[in-house]
């Protein structure tokens, strides 16, 4: 833990809510002490000064769709494998993230979402990314739409099986991926909603009526939209034209040119706006590794070139949120301060966690990221201590 005093200074910070033109912000023990301004002289004397000249300061990225990292998969649910995922993640901006399972052997599932509910009860490593909860990505997915889910283990919408899964994350399962055209599907929305998990309806062939119906029971987002989703018809908008159209609902977007073309993205950030659009990473074991074979969840995916496959198909990948910034900067033309909100703002809003994740205000352990008008990454925080950048 950082025991010393940092103050910070920038030609801008985005605290989750507001811009804040020539921000001074000074850390004390790893948290953020106060905010104020140059031209209120809050300037702390004797203190160390990281300066960062024509940069944004915001709150650290949280990612909320994201399978591995570092050459390790979160299902392994083992402590070595979570500190190697934490550590990357921090060195490329992200500070809280959801460990996000893939659809397996129901047995193996539980031990999995068992295991990583013990992890996020342990300690946090210093210079680490925190783990705040669980992401089920499955099993209750189509099997039209189930990209590289396995067949085989994928299961009917369950409120006896969810609350095995929930049971066994001990609280922690805070989002669950569900295609809302199965059958069981709405019940279960409203039974997990009651739970305090938030659903997110991807991985679907649903129509549309069947989606207004889950987005009714109490599903909130969608799960990296058009990716695994019925296709938009004129005559049958289905999930996607749902998803596009209904202003309350979040959606994901893993935005590395690779899932969906920078056209897609603009479309996208014109319908979902900035208050609604998450950006995803959607990574698996390979991220921050060369090409090669890598696990995600129980079975093998090729690399090659930055994109992960299985059989041809798409099969996670190896984005960063730092690099999904810069694409949607260069893709879109929006703002800086508008895409932060993307990447901490809105997935800490979505499941509940701004208390946790997404804002920058006194008392808040101070976990930052500094990044340039074309969002790159220039240096990131954890504790109030660079672990990118800088020095680190």
């Amino acid at each position: 833990m950082n025991n010393t005093t940092v103050v910070l200074t920038a030609k801008r910070l985005f605290d989750g809510t507001r811009l804040i033109d020539d921000p001074v912000v000074l850390v004390e023990d790893g948290r953020i002490a106060s905010i104020a301004t140059l031209a209120s002289g809050a300037m702390s004397t004797g203190a160390r000064v990281l300066d960062f000249p024509g940069a944004t300061l915001a709150p650290s990225f949280f990612d909320i769709h994201i399978h591995g990292a570092a050459g390790h998969d979160v299902m392994e649910a083992k402590p070595e494998s979570l500190a190697a995922v934490e550590k990357f993640l921090a060195s490329r901006g992200t500070g809280s993230f959801l460990a996000t399972t893939v659809t397996a052997p129901l047995d193996a599932t539980l031990c999995a979402v068992d295991g990583l509910a013990k992890m996020i009860a342990r300690p946090k490593a210093d210079g680490a990314a925190r783990l705040l909860g669980i992401h089920l990505e499955g099993p209750f997915l189509s099997h039209e739409r189930r990209g590289v889910q396995p067949a085989e283990y994928l299961l009917a919408p369950n409120i006896a099986t969810f609350d095995r899964l929930f049971e066994a994350g001990q609280g922690h399962v805070r989002l669950m991926t569900l295609a809302p055209e199965l059958p069981g599907a709405g019940e279960l929305t409203a039974h997990a909603t009651k739970r305090g998990v938030r659903v997110s309806l991807g991985h679907s062939n649903a129509k549309a009526a069947e989606t207004r119906s889950a987005i009714a029971a109490g599903a909130v987002s969608a799960t990296h939209t058009f990716n695994a989703m019925r296709p938009l018809d004129h005559r049958e908008p289905g999930i996607l034209g749902t998803v596009l159209t209904d202003d309350s609902l979040y959606s994901e977007l893993i935005c590395d040119g690779i899932h969906s073309e920078p056209e897609i993205a603009r479309l996208w950030w014109r319908a979902k706006g900035p208050h609604r659009a998450i950006l995803v990473t959607d990574a698996m074991s390979a991220a921050g590794m060369p090409d090669g074979e890598y696990r995600l969840g129980g079975f093998s995916v090729q690399v090659a070139n930055g994109r992960a496959t299985r059989d041809g198909v798409l099969a996670g990948s190896v984005l960063t949120l730092d690099r999904a910034l810069a694409n949607f900067l260069a893709f879109t033309g929006a703002y800086v301060d508008q895409a932060l909100r993307l990447l901490a703002t809105n997935p800490a809003t979505m499941l509940g966690l701004g208390d946790e994740a997404g804002f920058l205000t006194p008392g808040r352990t101070a976990d930052l990221v500094a990044v340039t008008s074309e969002g790159k990454l220039m240096t990131s925080l954890v504790d109030g201590v660079p672990v990118f950048g800088l020095h680190a």
